[in-house]
């Protein structure tokens, strides 16, 4: 094989191996990254390395801000206000997945921990009423912390709660 032959092929060898890269996970489950973009209360964008995802948060459902057919719904902005406040362009987080990997858009599904502090995004979502519980078989592992929080909220007239 020649030489211009051989570098062509360890170059479309690198592209493959970087296009494909997996995101592994550390011992207890917890794949490492770095906010790029809060797209609304409930999606964001995380970079892992050179691979960046979109990432839906699981078990919660913040009221709709950009979706393409639905119009803009009550709450919905302070949501995805408050999602961009926790985490700002920059902000190391940990995910956690549950039973499956992606929705039927393609986007990741993921329990977002804040690294610095270990805030449980999802959870603190529910819990200041900018979202409400949505459980999603099979992904419904803390499906009961969700419900807690909920009640809090609602009992407490909190966020959506008290505004929607």
């Amino acid at each position: 094989m020649s030489h211009a032959l051989t570098s062509l092929v360890a170059a479309l060898c690198v592209v493959l191996v970087s296009c494909t890269t997996r995101i592994t996970p550390d011992a207890g489950g917890r794949v490492s990254g770095t906010v790029t973009r809060v797209v609304d209360g409930d999606t964001m964008h995380v970079s892992f390395g050179n691979r960046t995802e979109e990432i839906r948060l699981i078990g919660v459902d913040t009221p709709e801000t950009v979706h393409p057919t639905k119009p803009v719904q009550c709450w919905g902005p302070e949501a995805s206000s408050q999602t961009k406040t926790w985490l700002p362009k920059g902000t190391q987080v940990y995910i956690l997945r549950d039973v499956e990997a992606r929705d039927k858009y393609g986007r990741l599904l993921a329990y977002v921990y804040r690294s610095a502090d270990n805030l449980f995004i999802n959870k603190e979502l529910v819990a200041g009423g900018w979202a409400r519980p949505y459980p999603y078989e099979p992904n419904t592992s803390l499906q009961a912390v969700f419900a807690q929080a909920a009640y809090e909220a609602q009992t407490s007239n909190l966020g959506l709660w008290a505004h929607c």
